[in-house]
């Protein structure tokens, strides 16, 4: 049964979505994200996937203290990422509460020091984010892109031990038009023992359970919840399959 994991976008403190990662199109949805965070836990969600917005846009870590909340008053699993440029930056956010971080642009454009948390903190600690538009890597919060091919990319990060990714369809993300089950099955066959999460498009429980039936293990869900298209009682029913 595939992985629920459902998002939080941070801006300002607040928990919003953008549409297809445009800052211009960002609609806040809860001013507290840490209220946000207990309903998810208590539907039974194990895992919550933050990412500090304001920290892409900047360069650095911004929004941990707000992680550091959500850390310390749910027994949630936390991936964070967002901004996390620097090693004083991924120790910021494990000393915050992070169980996971997650890096995109740092593995693009810094691989050596990518490489070098790897090591350092394992890589059960480290995700690859692997966002595309167009089958290309996309880093600085969506706002470029760059030439590296999808998969040769996944599979040079998965020689290194890596063996989380997310990878958002960045044309789908926001729109609620359904997920790109293309892309994580190319990514799944491609690369094995890769623990696949997919991201983007999800507009309802149905789409969810499309990639539950391409056996993705795990799909991180955002803004189909914040607008009802996915209810608690769906998250909670799914949860209790996975129990």
């Amino acid at each position: 049964m595939i992985e629920f994991i459902p998002a939080i976008d941070i801006i300002g403190g607040k928990c919003v979505r953008l549409t297809q990662g445009e800052y211009s199109s960002s609609t806040v949805y809860a001013n507290n994200p840490l209220d946000m965070a207990m309903k998810f836990a208590d539907a039974g969600c194990r895992r919550l996937h933050l990412v500090d917005l304001d920290g892409a846009k900047s360069n650095h870590i911004v929004n941990y203290k707000v992680l550091e909340r959500i850390a310390s008053r749910t027994n949630l699993i936390i991936d964070f990422g967002g901004g996390i440029k620097t090693s004083a930056d991924a120790e910021i956010a494990f000393n915050s509460g992070a169980s996971m971080i997650t890096g995109g642009s740092i593995a693009v454009k810094n691989p050596d020091i990518f490489t070098e948390w790897i090591n350092k903190y394992g890589p059960e600690k480290l995700i690859l984010g692997a966002d595309a538009r167009n089958g290309k890597i996309a880093v600085q919060g969506w706002t470029d892109s760059s030439e590296i091919d999808i998969i040769p990319f996944i599979t040079d990060y998965h020689s290194k031990g890596i063996t989380q990714v997310i990878s958002t369809d960045i044309s789908q993300d926001g729109t609620l038009l359904g997920p790109s089950v293309q892309l994580y099955k190319d990514i799944l066959n491609a690369v094995q023992g890769m623990y696949v999460i997919a991201s983007g498009g999800i507009g309802n429980i149905q789409h969810v359970k499309q990639l539950d039936e391409a056996e993705i293990p795990a799909v991180i869900v955002g803004k189909a919840i914040y607008e009802g298209k996915i209810t608690f009682a769906e998250i909670e029913k799914l949860n209790v399959g996975n129990a």
